[in-house]
This record gives structure tokens, sequence and C-alpha cells, in this order.
């Protein structure tokens, strides 16, 4: 199976919030096996359909811990602990570069899980990194806009002398 091309920032769809899954049939199940394809050619710990131009609430994390991938639909945070943790993240839609990125260290997300059924789930350490970073793609945003704009103009104009 081949999948998609990563869009490449400054790509307008990158900033554009992604649309509601209203069900989750077997369209949107063939949307994540193309994701978890591409994530794992990557390689990454997660991925969100926006990254692939897919406009939709639809997201993957396999953080490599065992417990495999997790596929999400209409992904919300519904608590956030209050200790923070620290991770090097990037993104295949900016190559070339990354940035450490604080984020609270567990996260509880509620989503519609692969047969449809409405769920929540405990997100600790890398997988809540990588939820965090997920959700952000589907809000339109990337994890650099969590920098100051110094650190951030900064990121991007080193992407720009490696692409």
């Amino acid at each position: 199976m081949t999948h998609r091309a990563f869009l490449r920032w400054p790509d307008p769809r990158l900033k554009t919030p992604a649309a509601p899954v209203d069900a989750v049939d077997d369209g949107v199940r063939a949307i994540w096996n193309e994701m978890v394809e591409a994530m794992h050619v990557m390689p990454g710990v997660g991925l969100a359909a926006p990254q692939l131009g897919i406009m939709r609430r639809l997201a993957v994390v396999d953080a490599g811990d065992g417990r495999g991938v997790t596929r999400l639909a209409n992904p919300v945070i519904l608590h956030a602990s209050a200790e923070m943790r620290e991770h090097d993240e990037a993104s295949p839609n900016l190559p070339g570069v990354s940035a450490r990125i604080r984020r609270p260290r567990a996260v509880t997300v509620a989503y519609l899980d692969e047969d449809g059924a409405a769920r929540e789930e405990d997100f600790v350490l890398l997988r809540a990194t990588s939820v965090q970073h997920q959700i952000d793609h589907l809000d339109g945003r990337m994890y650099f806009d969590r920098l100051s704009r110094t650190k951030r103009d900064m990121l991007l104009r080193k992407a720009r002398k490696c692409a």
C-alpha cells in the first residue's frame, strides 16, 4: 500500500482546523490504515490526517511501547496534568528541524475508536506528547506554534535552509 505525500509547510491546509468525523466506517478505517503505514515509513510515533492533506479529525498514535496503534476519531483532551514534560518534536511537514516542546506529562482524551465506540483513555509520557501533537495538527497548529516568536522564526529560517 502506498500513502499520499506529506504536505509541506506552509501549505494552508496545515493551518486549517479539520472537520469532525460523523461516523467510523470502512472509509475512515481505510484512511487510518494509510496513516499507520505513513507513520511507520516516516518513522514516527503519531500522525494526523491533515498531514497527508485529509482534512478530517483522525489521528493515529504508536509510541513503540508495546501497546500497538491507537486509532482516534474526533479526539478531545478532557484533562491535562499539571506536571509538564519536555520532548524533542518534529514533523514530516517541515523536515530537517525539531524543537524541544513542553507539554503536560499526562492527558485524558475522549475519542471514537475503530469500532465507532466512544472511549476515554489516559495517555502518559511519549503517548501523551504524541496525542497532543496530533490534536494540534487537527486544530490547524504545528508544534513550533508553541515556541516563542524568536525561537519559531529561527526554526523556520533553519528549515528554509534545509529545503
